[in-house]
């Protein structure tokens, strides 16, 4: 996996020792002597990750970080510090600055790369993420394409998997403020309980009582409901290659014991504001495709989405030679009820002729508004008898009861004119079928409409 790296520090040899390193890996290099430099290369060029040296003149790393964060179009760049400062108070500095991890010099070449991997792996899944929500803005949810920064306004959901109590205690203690935390000594309970509740953070020890702790990490990325769990391991001093392994397989990030409360708190803080920002671009991407194949006055499909589901059904009907039918209902006199209440009473019908639709139909038939005052139903495995049952149980239910018009608090009488088409060897395609039932339609408007016409063979 490539990506696009900048390097940030002042001092030439230790640029040109990273880059050096990073090139090897086949990753691009971009290089910014002090802050101000690299600011403006995130800002004008995509950059998949910042390595970012905290003491440099100017301004220093902290600011530079924190800038970047605060900005929309730079907040999504993972950002790992790298630098000579190596006290637990200035790893919490950094973190609560934003930085996604922070590295002390001189850097472990493994523990470099196996960080850049696993940041760049999470770049790649926020970046195709965002790039579907960005339709979004156009609904009012540009908000969501921004990572928020502090703390979260609910204490998040975390699952600790720790054999000893007294370390149970010490975590859950120390994240109480954060997190409700569910301390669990086995790791097999611990899987299935990270598979029934709405976790945040999954934290895993390493000192696991004969359970193998890389094992319970590939089980929760393998898993369909948990493979997107924020995962960090407490590792023990001297397991630099279980960490790297563990960042391998995925594992978001780590810490070494003994273990620093208020890092403990920083790191775990940052996991959770991640789930949550991810969350909210699949809920955005959810919604942006929800409307895009929904018309948002009636709640049915729209007509894009019949477009292309129709020719589906139609080429499954024909392939397994099973019977389609197609049925297009019509308001009667639709205009008169627009001039007489308005468009604001004609809305108040289409939303009750939507919703005496749903009542009609079945759960496998799709409901769609096809345009104005017109309706498709689409029946699969239907035969020409049974669709004029159902148009007709559609008819009754319409013209048996009036329809209110809230707009002006009164009742009116309508009714709606229905055709059927039913799928024919020598129909081509869906929209053949989908213009006789039209054809059918028109039938019934000549006829004196409130009726139901099938389409002749």
């Amino acid at each position: 996996m490539t990506a696009r790296i900048l390097v940030v520090d002042d001092i030439p040899a230790n640029v040109k020792l990273l880059e050096a390193r990073l090139l090897a890996e086949y990753y691009e290099v971009l290089t910014a002597p002090e802050g101000h430099t690299a600011l403006s290369i995130c800002d004008q060029t995509s950059v998949d990750l910042v390595l970012l040296d905290i003491m440099m003149p100017g301004i220093d790393g902290f600011e530079v970080c924190e800038r970047l964060k605060s900005n929309p179009r730079t907040a999504h760049i993972p950002v790992v510090m790298v630098t000579a400062l190596d006290q637990p108070a200035d790893r919490v500095r950094g973190l609560k600055a934003g930085a996604d991890d922070f590295l002390t010099k001189p850097v472990n070449d493994l523990q470099l790369m196996a960080r850049v991997k696993s940041l760049v792996r999470f770049k790649t899944l926020s970046d195709e993420l965002r790039l579907r929500a960005e339709s979004s803005r156009s609904l009012g949810a540009s908000a969501l394409l921004a990572p928020s920064s502090g703390q979260p306004e609910d204490r998040g959901l975390a699952l600790l998997v720790e054999p000893r109590a007294t370390a149970q205690e010490r975590i859950s203690r120390a994240l109480e403020d954060i997190a409700e935390v569910t301390a669990i000594g086995d790791p097999q309970a611990a899987l299935f309980e990270a598979a029934e509740r709405p976790y945040e953070l999954l934290i895993v020890s390493s000192g696991l009582d004969a359970y193998d702790p890389l094992r319970l990490c590939s089980q929760i990325r393998s898993l369909e409901r948990t493979r997107l769990l924020p995962v960090l391991v407490l590792a023990e001093q001297g397991e630099d290659e279980l960490v790297m392994r563990a960042l391998d397989l995925g594992v978001n990030d780590y810490l070494v014991r003994p273990l620093d409360p208020n890092e403990l708190v920083a790191r775990s803080l940052t996991q959770i504001r991640r789930k949550r920002y991810n969350d909210q671009l699949r809920e955005s991407l959810t919604l942006s495709v929800e409307m895009a194949v929904t018309d948002p006055l009636t709640g049915l499909n729209n007509r894009r989405y019949l477009d292309t589901h129709l020719k589906t059904l139609f080429d499954r009907s024909r392939r397994r030679q099973r019977p389609l039918s197609v049925l297009i209902a019509d308001i009667d006199h639709f205009k008169r009820i627009n001039d007489v209440h308005g468009h604001e009473g004609g809305d108040d019908v289409l939303r009750d002729f939507a919703g005496r639709v749903r009542g009609a139909v079945r759960g496998a038939d799709l409901a769609c508004r096809y345009g104005g005052e017109e309706f498709v139903i689409v029946m699969p495995d239907t035969t020409a008898e049974i669709a004029s049952q159902v148009a007709e149980r559609l008819r009754l239910a319409v013209a048996s009861d009036a329809f209110t018009i809230a707009a002006s608090d009164t009742l009116a009488d309508i009714t709606a004119s229905i055709g059927i088409a039913t799928l024919l060897p020598e129909d081509l395609d869906a929209a053949q079928l989908l213009r006789r039932a039209d054809k059918a339609l028109y039938q019934a408007k000549e006829n004196g409409r409130n009726r139901v016409v099938q389409e002749a063979a």
